[in-house]
């Protein structure tokens, strides 16, 4: 019995020991897993602890990247972009004024003949003698279909002075000569004859200037000024006329 006894007691003594190695280990292990420090691992390249999902960088290499395609002026298609965006945003806008024909025509009888009238006309440097505006008529020698016109003529107190070079386009014997200016002060104009009789004829003078439209209303007003001017030189130019 004794020995019975023994035996009991050492088994009771092995299995309380291995419950207290077992919950010894246990404590061990979870002190060695609140205490245990993870090393500072080195990240593989391209992840990012804050953007654990990035997609690793590349580098490339300045002779890698191939050129752009260069304009007719040698820059890049870029710079030239740039520059035609500049180019837009600081050139300003062209204002542009829109002009306006206005016409003054008068018509007189004269007593000479329509062939008379006519050649009379187309001697251009008599202009002077009998257009009180026109100080200066100049016919180019090489050019004799060409002419240079000068006026002067003294209105509230001031000499008002243009000039211009003219055309002659190509004229109707006896019935038309016409003109346009080609530089200076812009004008257009013809003359038309009409005979009435063997002696005598109708002469119509119609010239033609241009204005800015803003001005139209100052130029409407100035026209009955422009065709007694035009009257007194056709009386002029029919006195003139009979003495030829």
């Amino acid at each position: 019995k004794c020995l019975i006894l023994r035996e009991k007691t050492k088994k009771k003594r092995n299995k309380s020991f291995d419950i207290f190695a077992a919950t010894n280990k246990m404590k061990t292990m979870s002190q060695l897993g609140t205490t245990c420090k993870i090393p500072n691992l080195q990240l593989p390249i391209g992840l990012d602890r804050r953007f654990p999902f990035s997609p690793p960088r590349k580098s490339f290499s300045s002779s890698l990247i191939p050129l752009l395609p260069k304009t007719l002026n040698g820059f890049s298609s870029s710079s030239s972009v740039t520059r035609s965006r500049r180019s837009r945003v600081n050139t300003p806008k062209r204002f542009s004024v829109s002009m306006e024909w206005q016409d003054c025509t008068v018509k007189m009888e004269v007593d000479v003949p329509v062939t008379v009238a006519y050649n009379f006309y187309l001697d251009r440097e008599s202009f002077p003698k009998w257009m009180p505006f026109i100080s200066s008529v100049e016919i180019l020698k090489d050019k004799p279909d060409l002419s240079r016109w000068s006026l002067k003529y003294n209105a509230f107190g001031q000499d008002i002075k243009y000039s211009w070079l003219a055309r002659n386009l190509q004229p109707t014997p006896n019935q038309k000569i016409h003109w346009r200016s080609l530089e200076g002060l812009p004008n257009k104009g013809s003359v038309r004859f009409f005979p009435k009789g063997p002696s005598s004829c109708i002469v119509q003078l119609t010239v033609s200037y241009e204005v800015p439209a803003l001005l139209t209303p100052v130029a409407s007003a100035l026209r009955p000024f422009l065709e007694r001017l035009l009257r007194g030189g056709l009386e002029r130019f029919a006195a003139l006329a009979k003495t030829t």
